[in-house]
């Protein structure tokens, strides 16, 4: 069987389950390990560029209105890997390749290859998808014993939090910061299950577009900004948007010095195992008092103001 993933989010679960000797064919954008060892299938007509936020965001707005994919499969590479099988996602044809843009490539195959759209909602999907992916590999055990170990940590820090007698943070969690999205899908869980709520986040739903009018009312306690796609440093050179909103210096979270930056991967990335270390590194920051030892996973967040 060969396998490849049009997901990075797929790719991750597949090297943190140890199948990746079954894996060929991956995104430009999959995780650095698996690029250095694996053939890119699928790309981006704007790799390599660089635009603003706002940018981006009209240029991804333009080609979902005309239906045109901003991503494609190199079909030279997809005929030279002749997949047998192919994770493909339908959360965000914004982010990634969608199932139906990726099926039109791979129909030119002499033998078309099973395709399993992996689509995550909630953090309880994304367990599953990983228990389906490995199904579907034929380790079923693997992935079983995966999501075991990963509830085991999550439950280790919900007990922690119990034990403390927590309240919940106040909290805002940005996807996006020109123009400002709030987070949705599994955030909202991740969020949870550190000791915190967002209540202007979406659940289980799609991120969306959000008035900072909102944010200024609603003045959280803990504002974390983790755009999709970014790394802290990229996410730096935007706060300049940020910082000339009104009112931003005096919302709770400023004034407190309770902004954080993260790298986006422990977010909007929906591997099981780094949305795990996204709860471990919430509970950091939320509750500093309860989780003092060092989780490995410093260089992954910064505190915005020193």
């Amino acid at each position: 069987m060969i396998v490849s993933s049009m997901m990075p989010a797929v790719t991750q679960m597949i090297y943190d389950m140890g199948l990746e000797h079954m894996l060929n064919g991956i995104t430009f954008e999959c995780p650095q390990q698996a690029l250095q060892e694996k053939e890119v299938m699928v790309r981006c007509v704007l790799e390599d560029k660089e635009y603003t936020s706002d940018e981006i965001n009209t240029l991804f707005s333009e080609s979902k209105a005309t239906g045109k994919s901003l991503y494609y499969v190199d079909e030279e590479i997809m005929h030279k890997i002749n997949p047998s099988l192919v994770f493909t996602q339908d959360v965000c044809d914004v982010c990634q390749i969608d199932t139906e843009s990726a099926e039109r490539s791979l129909s030119k195959l002499p033998v078309v290859p099973k395709t399993i759209s992996i689509t995550p909602q909630s953090l309880n999907d994304v367990f599953n998808d990983a228990i389906t992916i490995a199904t579907a590999m034929g380790f079923p055990e693997k992935g079983e014993a995966y999501v075991l170990r990963l509830q085991d940590e999550i439950k280790n820090i919900v007990d922690v939090l119990r034990a403390g007698l927590t309240l919940s943070k106040s909290v805002m969690l940005l996807e996006w910061i020109d123009p400002l999205f709030n987070c949705g899908h599994w955030i909202p869980h991740q969020i949870g299950y550190a000791g915190g709520v967002d209540l202007l986040s979406h659940p289980s739903g799609n991120s969306i577009v959000i008035d900072w009018d909102k944010i200024v009312k609603y003045n959280p306690e803990v504002l974390v900004i983790a755009p999709c796609g970014y790394n802290q440093k990229r996410t730096l050179d935007d706060m300049k948007f940020l910082e000339a909103k009104p009112e931003w210096k005096n919302l709770r979270a400023v004034q407190n010095k309770q902004v954080y930056i993260a790298d986006f991967d422990l977010f909007t990335q929906s591997s099981a195992g780094t949305l795990v270390d996204g709860i471990k590194v919430l509970a950091k920051i939320f509750h500093p008092e309860l989780f003092t030892e060092s989780i490995g996973l410093e260089h992954k967040y910064c505190a915005y103001f020193k």
